[in-house]
């Protein structure tokens, strides 16, 4: 099996490392990723400019390909240019923070493994919630196994699958859950400060409103501690707004 990995925390994270040691069990893996973090960046791609791609290595050991582009960017340029054969399989994590709700939209680790999806490739987004002390490669270990058995089931190629893992031990998490995403917003806000010449500058802030949280949600299920999956896909058609609209009439006659 060929397996494409990559992430948006950049080659060096210690979460895609972890992840490059697990995945290598289940296939042959080719790291391309971001070559500094490249966090929110949602589905970005490069377009004004050249994208530079170059070998990373740890010591003396291979790592893998450092692009200066996008989570989307090394993914595109890691199926049509670096790897040989198209690959079987493309995995971006493991991210540092949970990416569930409406965090998928912003989210470079999900855009990579959506720009997966859009290449026709079977593919799986993977986050760790936030901790203090990430245990990255037990991380690794559970996404592998949950991966294993999405393969077991041969989705349609082109199948996306985000997963997340809560923060807790292993031995205390409640199980896997497969969950819609909340489409609960946050309650956006910028506290505005001064620099030290007096210019004013802007710091997002916000909270999440919580108490509006679906409880069969992939938000509410992560919080209560279970790893939940969530199949996503690129097509964004609001189907019930288009077959009501349908009964609207819209043309492009002049009005009386």
């Amino acid at each position: 099996m060929i397996i494409l990995l990559t992430n948006d925390d950049g080659v060096y994270a210690p979460g895609i490392a972890a992840l490059k040691a697990a995945l290598a069990h289940l296939g042959e893996v080719t790291l391309v990723a971001p070559d500094a973090e490249r966090s929110a960046t949602s589905h970005s791609i490069t377009l004004d400019r050249p994208l530079r791609v170059r070998e990373v290595f740890v010591g003396n050991d291979f790592l893998g390909y450092g692009v200066d582009g996008s989570p989307a960017d090394c993914v595109k340029i890691g199926v049509k240019q670096i790897l040989h054969s198209p690959p079987d399989l493309v995995v971006s994590g493991i991210n540092l923070g949970a990416n569930v709700g409406i965090n998928v939209l912003y989210s470079g680790t999900v855009a990579a493994g959506l720009e997966g999806a859009i290449l026709g490739v079977t593919s799986v987004a993977v986050s760790l919630a936030a901790s203090t002390k990430p245990d990255f490669r037990s991380a690794a270990m559970l996404a592998c196994m949950v991966i294993a058995q999405i393969l077991e089931n041969k989705p349609p190629r082109g199948s996306l699958f985000n997963l997340n893992i809560p923060s807790c031990p292993p031995g205390a998490m409640l199980g896997l859950s497969l969950a819609k995403q909340s489409t609960v917003s946050y309650d956006d806000a910028f506290d505005v400060r001064k620099d030290p010449r007096g210019g004013r500058y802007f710091w997002m802030t916000g909270e999440l409103q919580k108490d509006q949280l679906p409880p069969d949600s992939d938000t509410a299920l992560l919080a209560r501690g279970y790893v939940t999956l969530t199949p996503l896909h690129y097509d964004l058609t609001d189907t019930k707004m288009l077959t009501a609209a349908t009964a609207w009439s819209i043309t492009l006659s002049k009005p009386d």
